[in-house]
């Protein structure tokens, strides 16, 4: 996955994906947020499993 999926499958779940990027932080992450842990370079793929995992009523159709 490439960083650009990672943000439109942000974009398509959360109402404002840009502040839940900037502002949310993630245990899943190790205490960061989905921006930070784009900044220090995990993979987007790993993120968004994170991102997953920390909203767990998301809907089949958007994991």
């Amino acid at each position: 996955m490439r960083i650009s999926e990672l943000r439109t499958r942000l974009n398509n779940y959360f109402p404002d994906a840009d502040t839940y990027a900037r502002d949310i932080i993630h245990s899943e992450l190790g205490g960061i947020s989905v921006n930070a842990a784009i900044d220090i370079g995990m993979e987007p793929d790993e993120i968004w499993k994170a991102v997953v995992r920390h909203n767990p009523a998301m809907p089949d159709k958007y994991r």
